[in-house]
């Protein structure tokens, strides 16, 4: 009996008490969460294509459920809904800098899954720092899709050099208001305004600091030919209707660049205010939720996707295509064609993290989105 059943059994009577029902009742809901699963999850894992194997395999109901935004899903979690997901993920810090130390999410068996880690790229290599505590002792997720997320452009328009040097400042040449669009991403979009403004986003902001993105916010979105979603963004570079566009990346552009489009192209900064860095990168970590009765099937499914051609299936599911941790493997690198791997932009993934810092959380946050979302409004005339 697992340790999540028997904690279960043990309070399982009181609630039951409370409900007037029979102690039956609560051992067939438990049962039934056998085999079930549900993930709150970015797009990728909600694909069929990743999760009709897993159903078929485990002749299981799974259930999953995709945002775009980390603190949202955070905060379903808070609003009591730890009782509904076994799975959650998300970018990078939050597992380390919040879940775990607010009691939402359960460690890994580290014996179990740390081998795991072993077949990933270097990178990887356990104990890594954001799969784990801080005190280093608990494994609070697994690693997988990955990559680096500033713009994109159209190298018709502007070079993939011109770009990397110019970095943040082409949105401060007013030269090139009304040439880009903006991807409806409000957490990134406020790392980038605060590159813009030319200032790391992962620190406390003085007042000018405030003031400059203040200033960077209106006239970003002043000078935006389009806002919207990753679709739209590709299909404005495709036809020209835009030159580049914040924020985006591999992730983004890769659908573009899968069609045939290789002139859209994720750009990193060769130089920016974050130490020196330009770029910012992301990593996701999957954990399980603390959920009293966490379906056995979460840490089923996590072994699940390890697996060269899950792993595989994962990179290049329906939406997205991404490079993926289990890339170190030389059974799941090999599973990628030449062509999946120039949509993904291989060719220049290590330079491309290696001058990014990685995804981390901005402690006044809430302040720069108000004025992020004000100059957004203001710009569309709302």
């Amino acid at each position: 009996m697992t340790l999540e059943r028997r904690e279960f059994l043990k309070y399982a009577g009181v609630g039951l008490l409370a409900l007037g029902g029979p102690m039956g009742l609560s051992q067939k809901a438990f049962a039934a969460r056998e085999t079930e699963l549900n993930i709150l999850c970015w797009e990728g894992y909600n694909s069929a294509q990743v999760l009709d194997p897993f159903r078929s395999m485990k002749s299981a109901t799974v259930k999953a459920e995709s945002l775009t935004n980390d603190p949202t899903m955070i905060n379903r979690l808070r609003g009591g809904e730890t009782n509904v997901w076994d799975l959650i993920n998300v970018n990078n810090p939050w597992a380390r800098k919040i879940m775990w130390p607010e009691g939402l999410i359960k460690p890994l068996d580290r014996a179990m899954m740390e081998p795991y880690f072993e077949m990933m790229m270097p990178a990887f290599k356990p104990p890594y720092h954001w799969a784990m505590s801080d005190d280093g002792k608990e494994l609070l997720g697994m690693c997988q899709r990955f990559g680096p997320y500033s713009y994109v452009v159209n190298t018709d328009k502007v070079s993939r050099a011109t770009a990397e040097d110019q970095g943040w400042d082409l949105w401060n040449d007013p030269a090139n208001a009304g040439k880009y669009g903006v991807l409806e991403s409000d957490d990134w979009n406020v790392f980038n305004i605060c590159c813009i403004a030319g200032f790391d986003p992962f620190k406390e902001h003085s007042d000018d600091e405030v003031a400059k993105f203040t200033d960077a916010a209106k006239r970003v979105f002043k000078g935006a030919k389009v806002v919207g979603d990753i679709a739209t963004m590709n299909q404005a570079l495709v036809t020209g209707e835009i030159d580049f566009h914040m924020t985006g990346g591999t992730y983004s552009a890769s659908p573009a660049r899968a069609d045939g489009n290789p002139n859209i192209r994720g750009i990193t900064p060769k130089r920016g205010p974050m130490g020196g860095k330009g770029g910012i990168a992301w990593i996701e970590v999957t954990s399980t939720v603390n959920n009293p009765q966490l379906s056995p099937l979460a840490v089923e499914f996590l072994k699940y996707v390890q697996a060269p051609d899950v792993a595989h299936t994962v990179a290049f599911a329906e939406g997205t295509f991404n490079p993926v941790a289990q890339m170190g493997n030389p059974d799941c690198f090999k599973l990628f064609s030449a062509e999946e791997l120039d949509a993904i932009q291989w060719d220049s993934l290590e330079e491309e993290m290696a001058n990014s810092v990685e995804y981390d959380i901005v402690p006044d946050y809430d302040k720069l989105l108000d004025i992020m979302t004000a100059a957004k409004r203001e710009a569309s005339g709302g």
